[in-house]
């Protein structure tokens, strides 16, 4: 049953592996190609572009510590591998939520409209503000990196004292509770971040109606299309934030071994949707990405349908 529990579950992931390459692929192609003809990149791009390497790169990791623990788990015995693995996660990790959470900051400085003098001050200078954040940011994942060496150095010295089969199952345990608690905590706060970022926007959407109205206007306008818009998109992307969030927060059951091995790998699973998914919210919410998709497409149907004029026409020659 846990065989059969275990295969199902690799068969969902790699297919989630592939879609979200495809997808996260696709974005940075695009842009990269948009980037090298008009020689200039804005802001959103750059942004959408780093995003969508640091998910791939968050994938293949992925992937491949699903593929070691599923059967080639004695490779993280050695404190080294477990090391590399844990410490590679945690970088791309940082850099797939923080990269989302400023891209939502950036269009919300972008779209939100305030009469408060900070607000102002950072909406006139949002590509600094942009500049600024991820550099900061770095300081929460070098303390989360001491963090996780700090616990797998304790694990290290526990392995070589403890010698047991069970006693080293146990530490084993132990330690993933102790760093996917550590992860959680640090991947609340971009979560929080994008969550307050996402009221204001709804309180800025509120005040414009609210002056629309005041002011006997129509109830649309461009300021209010581009706050639906741009709602439609934070709210896709704290649902898919809030699944990886709650995958993380549910992978710190405690139970046994074998249980836990199986809730961590089913966790798993649900938590890759959100760097899955959400480069597909990202491709039908931008403009160019969305019409360069649907070129693709395009192409991709007209050419089967020629395969398939081809192969009816060569099945008909041969019955002639």
């Amino acid at each position: 049953m846990v065989s059969v529990l275990q295969s199902t579950l690799t068969i969902i992931l790699s297919a989630e592996f592939a879609i979200g390459n495809l997808g996260n692929g696709f974005i940075a192609l695009v842009n990269c190609i948009d980037w090298v003809k008009r020689k200039e990149i804005s802001s959103a791009d750059q942004i959408l572009t780093a995003l969508a390497i640091s998910r791939i790169g968050l994938l293949w990791l992925v992937s491949i510590n699903w593929y070691i623990s599923v059967f080639f788990r004695i490779l993280l015995l050695p404190g080294k591998t477990l090391r590399i693995s844990s410490i590679g996660w945690t970088v791309t990790n940082h850099f797939n939520n923080w990269l989302a959470t400023i891209l939502s900051i950036f269009y919300f400085l972008k779209i939100a409209n305030f009469s408060n003098s900070i607000f102002l001050y950072l909406k006139w200078r949002v590509k600094k503000v942009i500049s600024v954040i991820l550099p900061v940011t770095s300081v929460l994942l070098m303390f989360n990196i001491a963090l996780i060496n700090m616990h797998i150095n304790v694990w290290i010295s526990e392995h070589k004292i403890n010698m047991t089969c069970s006693s080293r199952m146990s530490n084993f345990a132990q330690l993933s509770t102790l760093t996917l608690f550590t992860n959680t905590l640090f991947t609340f706060i971009p979560f929080a971040v994008s969550l307050v970022t996402f009221l204001l926007l709804i309180f800025s959407l509120w005040k414009h109606l609210k002056k629309m109205q005041h002011n006997a206007k129509g109830s649309r306008n461009a300021s209010t299309e581009a706050h639906i818009k741009a709602m439609k998109s934070v709210i896709a992307f704290l649902l898919l934030f809030a699944i990886f969030f709650l995958s993380l927060f549910a992978s710190i059951w405690n139970s046994t071994f074998l249980e836990r091995k199986l809730i961590i790998m089913f966790c798993q699973v649900i938590g890759i949707v959100y760097p899955a998914g959400h480069s597909y919210v990202l491709i039908l919410g931008n403009n160019k990405l969305r019409q360069a998709f649907l070129s693709v497409l395009w192409w991709l149907r007209s050419k089967m349908e020629n395969l398939q004029a081809h192969r009816s026409f060569r099945d008909s020659s041969c019955t002639c």
